[in-house]
């Protein structure tokens, strides 16, 4: 016997099921790649705008912003796992009294009833009260923006400007989802509770990017503070560079027949690798030097020096 022809039918619902999963799978991971992609560069830019060089010079490729962004991203994400864990203790105590009450308020003894909706009623009223709290904050967080030429200048302007958002419409959230457990004529606004989901992660997003400039700036300060732990380079080069960064060491080279490299520098060290160029600094850089742009051709020839440490 024969096997029948598979069903046509059949197999574009297996096709579209396999698309469908697999549509599932992609679209997270993209938006997670363009996110860690975002939050790399962010921080990679303001570290390296610290030496005075615009990273989109430097010619990074997408892939290592990727792996740049876990640095600028662990503390806020270690920060959102614990509000995360305490958000969820919290609310499993609320819900617990919150059912407990409901039982009570049911309960045939008149006695135990009238305790029960008098928990309810202290219920609603803190959960009017939270909400309250939340749009209060939300409204300082909005006016801080609308603020922002009187007080943008603030170091911590933009920082706590989304944090104050975001906490409001988490609290404003929170707060209206228990009212409407708490109290059986409250009605949802769908409308609200989009808007202030929306305005949550919008300010956790800017909250999360402003933390990742930080960290690029503050990773930067920490390089400048130890150059030396950077690679040592030794620079040669076909013509004189006239640097003026007074750390650095210029030597000539002997001239010899086919010697087309005439001058050589030392005391440099490498701040960044990008495709076809270098960028270096002196080793006793302040704010006051010049980062060094290397275009990598045959005009010049990197050394990397090895440490002074003996294996």
């Amino acid at each position: 016997m024969t096997a029948p022809p598979p069903d046509p039918a059949t197999s574009l619902d297996r096709l579209g099921q396999v698309a469908g999963s697999v549509a599932q799978v992609v679209a997270p991971l993209s938006v997670l790649t363009a996110l860690l992609f975002y939050f790399g560069y962010a921080s990679s830019r303001a570290r390296y705008l610290y030496f005075g060089v615009d990273v989109d010079t430097i010619g990074l490729s997408t892939q290592d912003y990727v792996m740049r962004s876990p640095e600028p991203l662990l503390t806020p994400l270690l920060v959102l796992a614990l509000l995360a864990v305490v958000v969820a203790v919290v609310h499993e105590r609320v819900h617990r009294r919150v059912q407990a009450a409901l039982a009570d308020a049911k309960s045939a003894d008149p006695k135990v009833a009238a305790a029960g909706r008098d928990r309810l009623e202290r219920g609603s009223r803190g959960a009017r009260a939270v909400v309250a709290t939340g749009d209060a904050l939300v409204v300082v967080g909005v006016l801080l923006l609308l603020a922002f030429p009187l007080w943008g200048g603030w170091a911590y302007y933009t920082l706590v400007t989304p944090l104050l958002m975001a906490a409001g419409a988490g609290l404003a959230l929170y707060g209206r989802r228990i009212a409407r457990s708490l109290e059986s004529a409250q009605q949802r606004s769908a409308l609200v509770t989009v808007v202030l989901s929306v305005l949550l992660v919008i300010s956790v997003f800017w909250a999360t990017a402003t933390f990742a400039e930080w960290s690029g700036r503050g990773a930067a300060r920490e390089a400048a503070r130890h150059l030396d732990r950077l690679p040592a380079v030794i620079l040669d080069t076909t013509e004189r560079l006239h640097l003026t960064s007074p750390g650095v060491r210029e030597t000539t080279l002997e001239a010899n027949e086919g010697q087309t490299f005439r001058y050589r520098y030392r005391d440099l060290r490498l701040l960044i690798q990008g495709e076809d160029r270098v960028f270096l600094v002196p080793e006793t850089w302040d704010a006051s030097d010049s980062t060094l742009l290397v275009i990598m051709d045959d005009s010049v020839r990197l050394q990397f020096r090895f440490l002074n440490d003996p294996p």
